[in-house]
């Protein structure tokens, strides 16, 4: 089969800046997508690649869809390099969306199909004491699960500032905890100890659910150590961005939980046929994509989910709304 193929690359401002402990973030930046068929069926993609977590940059995404023939095949849709993940999740979406599914360009961004259920979604808090003042409102909205960022200030005042956190969290709520790789191991092993305590006190009314990469990629054995010394779970993410990293953790004796960000991961077809075999425990994430690459990461996490977790796809808040932007980005494509 053979694809008429145009790109368009988009940049998004985030209300607030996202501050992780990879820094400030400002502006998203990606690629949007869009494959013809010969029947005139269309399918929509998106390439949002994160760099710093692990994927391609935007200028290699950008870089190999310039070097594509205005016309495209199934095989190269299928033969883009390991290295170019994000690449990979956008084309082969495109090609699920509007090939293999025959669903056409009716559908737009805003379709019902994109509404969220946020009693299954986690909402993402953000860093310091701001989040005190953001649960509300995300509780009021329905989210009943919210990830909160460590590791980016001094750890005596970020617990100070979780203790008044779980403090005025309603009950049955649950709490994830984001280092990105901030901690080092005596920081994780306190962190961890603060989290067993509470979990160990029968009058706290809400769940430390993890602990999300408490330690930087390369300590994967400290993980792996850390992950059976406490109660409280821990989370794999950015050592497990790609689909390689995600079979290595595995293949090294990784059983907790993996954090999936469909958008940066590599091959849908290839990720099914991972989680299927292996049967893993996942959280599917998002990398602050559009309604495009959303649709697709959350039909993958329909498939792909096995323990009920809610799905990271809670920041909504941290964008103005598409459907105008959209519009312009449709005209244009």
């Amino acid at each position: 089969m053979r694809y008429q193929f145009k790109f368009r690359p988009y940049q998004r401002r985030f209300l607030r800046s996202l501050t992780t402990n990879h820094g400030k973030w400002d502006i998203r930046e990606g690629i949007i997508l869009r494959l013809t068929d010969e029947t005139l069926r269309v399918g929509w993609g998106e390439i949002a690649p994160i760099s710093w977590f692990g994927s391609e940059t935007l200028e290699q995404a950008l870089n190999f869809c310039h070097q594509l023939p205005g016309e495209i095949t199934d095989e190269i849709i299928f033969s883009i390099p390991d290295e170019l993940p994000a690449c990979q999740f956008g084309f082969e979406s495109a090609w699920e969306w509007g090939v293999r599914s025959g669903v056409d360009d009716l559908i737009t961004p805003h379709s019902s199909l994109l509404t969220s259920n946020s009693l299954f979604y986690s909402a993402l808090l953000p860093a310091g004491e701001t989040a005190l003042n953001q649960w509300e409102t995300l509780w009021q909205q329905g989210y009943r699960t919210f990830k909160w960022k460590i590791g980016v200030n001094a750890i005596a005042d970020e617990l100070e500032i979780f203790d008044s956190l779980i403090q005025t969290l309603p009950a049955f709520t649950k709490l994830r905890l984001d280092a990105n790789g901030g901690l080092t191991y005596e920081e994780a092993n306190l962190w961890l100890r603060t989290c067993d305590n509470l979990k160990a006190n029968p009058e706290l009314p809400l769940e430390i659910e993890f602990i999300e990469q408490p330690l930087p990629v390369e300590q994967f054995q400290g993980m792996l150590e850390l992950s059976t010394s406490y109660e409280t779970a821990i989370a794999l993410d950015e050592s497990v961005a790609t689909l390689g990293q995600l079979a290595a953790c595995h293949q090294q004796g990784w059983r907790g939980i993996f954090v999936i960000k469909p958008g940066i991961v590599g091959s849908p077809s290839r990720l099914r046929k991972f989680c299927h075999q292996h049967q893993i425990d996942t959280v599917f994430s998002s990398v602050f994509e559009t309604a495009i690459a959303r649709l697709a990461a959350l039909q993958l996490a329909a498939e792909l989910s096995q323990n009920n977790r809610a799905i990271g796809f809670g920041i909504d808040h941290f964008f103005e709304q598409e459907e105008t932007w959209f519009q312009t980005l449709w005209n244009d494509l």
